[in-house]
């Protein structure tokens, strides 16, 4: 039973943050914008893309974490894709375009060494599970910080919102099972964030609805 349990949380997590980032490519290219802040971005594609590889190649261990880490990775590089297609309009100076992609390879190089430092430092089994949740506080308040910032709901969606939180709850849910207490505590972060954003995110929308010449 725990067993079916576990599986099951896992493919409710893979569903949802699958139709996030499904979400996230659509959008973004539909509104010529991105979707992911670059920092959360960067943790989640160098996460996926090293556990799908380690997975798949090393502990040769094809279960449902690594079949969803591998579609994830995939589509990350779609949003990545968006990131440096869109994301410099935003930038409004001249100084801050300059800066553009050196920004943006500093941000991606630096969450390769977080990722691999964890990997090094805790092992890969256990930096896998607590790397997984410190980025999932990072990426929550990425997103707070990207709704404040925009003053609107570009580049974001209540299917986006709502599947983030389920997506990272489910396995929350997991871990608390397990009574790991890391997870547990870092899962309630991330649960009151993702609310938080939810509940700001249907007001900037209200408002943009009530302004919107009929």
């Amino acid at each position: 039973m725990y067993d079916i349990i576990a599986n099951l949380l896992i493919i409710a997590s893979g569903v949802c943050w699958s139709i996030v980032y499904i979400a996230s490519i659509r959008i973004g290219f539909r509104q010529k914008t991105y979707c992911m802040p670059l920092f959360a971005l960067g943790l989640n594609i160098v996460w996926e893309g090293m556990y799908a590889f380690i997975d798949l190649f090393v502990r040769q261990n094809i279960g449902a974490q690594a079949i969803a880490n591998t579609c994830w990775f995939l589509l990350d590089i779609f949003i990545l894709v968006t990131w440096f297609k869109f994301a410099k309009e935003e930038f409004t100076t001249e100084t801050e375009k300059k800066w553009f992609l050196p920004w943006t390879l500093i941000v991606l190089v630096s969450c390769v060494a977080l990722q691999v430092l964890f990997a090094a430092h805790f092992g890969i089994e256990e930096g896998e599970k607590y790397s997984a949740y410190i980025q999932n506080v990072a990426m929550s308040v990425a997103y707070l910080y990207m709704l404040n910032r925009r003053r609107s709901s570009k580049g974001q969606s209540m299917t986006i919102a709502v599947c983030k939180c389920i997506g990272t709850l489910t396995p929350t849910i997991f871990g608390a099972m397990g009574g790991n207490v890391f997870i547990i505590v870092t899962g309630i972060i991330c649960f009151v964030l993702d609310l938080l954003y939810i509940y700001f995110l249907h007001g900037v929308q209200q408002k943009e609805r009530r302004l919107k010449p009929t």
